[in-house]
């Protein structure tokens, strides 16, 4: 008698013995695995336990313990190229922030509004200026350079998003990319202090408000960059000679000295052709000196950047050691402008819709946002550089992995994480009853701390005043 197999029990067969081979393989090498390792860990518990201080790896601990493993990293890269290291994305550092303040609704005298209601989260910036800038979220894309920091690619996304979301997105520091604007909604066009800062009367006439760049939450100063570091189309876009570094200016072309201000502003002002003039500083202790200039010399809108602020690749020291936090800032800037048509935009370390809420509800106007697009930019994009570089190489324009960055997508993901952001600040709204942004104040917020109450002028939650 003979038994046929067909193909079919061949490949049971054989999966069968795939299968009983594994098994067995993974029986044998379970004890030698368990034994090596075993060895190992005793191995190592052993030094840890008996060796001197001075030559045991304990000794890391106890430093880490003292200093953290950013310090160690960047002692490290200090130590290699004795140079200046540059720090993408801002500081680690926790300032004072917003997690002490709360939103405080009322639940017997004013009611929530019903699910549907209509929330008004629009935002006109310079009002006093003969052609405003008017848009429909208070969220906008903040300053991120074309070619000095994001590839074309970012930029175009970024651009594509803002126009998706009625809202603005800025140019930033970088040269004038041209896609860029006629992508974007609403285009904010920084006049900035590099050689091509002035930018040109076209650029500026394609341009919805401009912004009078003299600092940010991360950099101040003088800034180099080296021939090698800007390339291709960003060096020919910003009128650079083959092989030629260039260097920062302490003002916008045209202001050498403070006593230069008045004259710069009146023939930016006549350029402007009526659309708003921003000035954009870092926030710091002589803010009050600062915008008190900025009134004098007629700017429509001030964008203030917190501590908290990113720069791409400055100094450490830049982004943990100068300025004040943005929450600081906001209050006291809000103080000094209460009188005057200026709007006031801040910045720096903005992640959640309640931080966002709670800086309008202190009298922002508008928030510009700049880690969140950024990160947004990669999601579901990773996978394309993970896990050798971080996700950010999609995005920077010295990238050599910049061009696998799908635009499209990318754009898409940006104007979800805003709208998503947006959604869930009009939930707080209904929830304390408010149909626009205009009756939103600092009665709606209540402090769960002194120091907080202190700063913001909140009422705090405790208050023994009241037992």
């Amino acid at each position: 008698m003979h038994i046929i197999i067909d193909d079919f029990q061949w490949l049971l067969l054989l999966l069968l013995l795939l299968a009983i081979m594994l098994t067995a393989s993974i029986l044998l090498a379970k004890p030698i695995l368990r034994y090596f390792i075993n060895r190992v860990a005793d191995d190592t518990l052993s030094k840890l336990l008996t060796e001197e201080y001075d030559q045991n790896l304990a000794e890391l601990y106890t430093s880490l313990k003292r200093f953290s493993a950013l310090n160690l990293i960047e002692t490290s890269l200090r130590a290699e190229t004795g140079k200046v290291i540059g720090r993408p994305l801002g500081s680690p550092r926790n300032f004072l922030g917003y997690d002490n303040l709360m939103f405080s609704p009322r639940q017997m005298t004013h009611f929530s509004l019903p699910e549907g209601a209509k929330i008004d989260m629009s935002v006109t910036l310079g009002p006093q200026a003969e052609k405003p800038l008017t848009i429909k979220i208070p969220l906008m894309i903040g300053g991120m350079a074309y070619g000095t920091a994001l590839s074309e690619e970012a930029k175009l996304a970024l651009a594509k998003a803002s126009k998706t979301l009625q809202t603005a997105t800025n140019s930033g520091e970088g040269p004038f990319l041209p896609e860029e604007q006629q992508e974007s909604g609403k285009f904010i066009l920084q006049i900035c202090r590099w050689p091509w800062g002035g930018r040109t009367d076209e650029q500026i006439a394609a341009s919805d408000m401009l912004e009078v760049q003299m600092g940010q939450g991360g950099n101040i100063g003088a800034s180099r960059i080296e021939a090698k570091e800007i390339a291709g189309r960003a060096r020919i876009l910003a009128g650079l000679g083959p092989n030629e570094p260039v260097v920062s200016l302490l003002g916008p072309p045209g202001v050498q000295r403070p006593e230069d201000w008045p004259l710069f502003m009146k023939k930016l002002r006549q350029r402007a052709n009526g659309i708003p003039i921003a000035l954009k500083i870092m926030a710091t202790d002589s803010l009050e000196q600062d915008l008190a200039v900025a009134v004098e010399l007629g700017f429509d809108a001030i964008a203030i950047d917190g501590a908290e602020g990113g720069s791409h690749a400055s100094a450490p020291i830049k982004q943990d050691d100068l300025g004040l936090p943005s929450l600081c800032a906001l209050v006291r800037a809000k103080r000094f402008l209460k009188n005057t048509q200026i709007s006031l935009i801040i910045s720096g370390g903005y992640f959640t819709p309640g931080q966002c809420l709670k800086a309008l509800a202190l009298g922002a106007d508008a928030v510009y946002l700049g880690t969140i697009p950024l990160f947004a930019l990669v999601h579901n994009q990773i996978t394309k550089v993970a896990p050798w570089e971080p996700p950010t190489t999609l995005v920077y324009y010295s990238s050599p992995t910049k061009s696998q960055l799908d635009t499209a997508q990318a754009a898409t993901s940006v104007a979800n994480v805003l709208t998503s952001m947006v959604l869930e600040m009009e939930e707080a709204m209904k929830a304390l009853g408010k149909t626009s942004l205009k009756e939103l104040g600092t009665d709606d917020l209540v402090a769960l701390d002194s120091h907080t109450a202190e700063v913001t002028g909140v009422k705090q939650a405790f208050d023994q005043a009241s037992l």
